[in-house]
């Protein structure tokens, strides 16, 4: 069967949020206000955030807060450029540093469709399908 692009990112969010680590109260506010923070401050500027936020250093190596909202976010738009073959799959530094290489073509192809996801990410969140709190 073949599905629109539009489907396509809305079964990815719904599975995402399924799947989500973090307490969803947490995410849910802060899923709708992801494409503004993308928007106002740039896209690599906002994953450089969302790492620095959902990461802590311990016994000098950097570790990712796999239950924090922000390593959440990090991660489903990782997720969803490596499924739209926008980067390699890898660990998230090397994808980050993906992101910081690309043409501007590509980096702004990265950008548009993170936003569209988003879009479906932030509604998805704050619809009554999921518990409060999966905590």
């Amino acid at each position: 069967m073949k599905t629109t692009l539009a489907q396509q990112r809305a079964a990815f969010s719904l599975e995402q949020l399924e799947n989500l680590q973090c307490k969803r109260d947490d995410f849910k506010s802060f899923a709708a206000g992801l494409p503004s923070m993308i928007l106002q401050n740039g896209f690599g500027q906002a994953l450089a955030f969302l790492a620095a936020k959902g990461s802590k250093e311990q016994a000098g190596q950097i570790k990712f807060k796999t239950e924090d909202k922000h390593y959440a976010a990090l991660e489903i738009i990782l997720a969803w450029l490596v499924d739209r073959k926008l980067l390699a799959a890898a660990d998230e530094k090397e994808q980050i540093m993906q992101i910081s290489k690309m043409e501007q073509t590509d980096y702004l192809r990265a950008q548009r469709e993170t936003l569209a996801m988003l879009e479906w990410l932030k509604r998805y969140a704050n619809a009554a399908l999921f518990p409060e709190d999966n905590s």
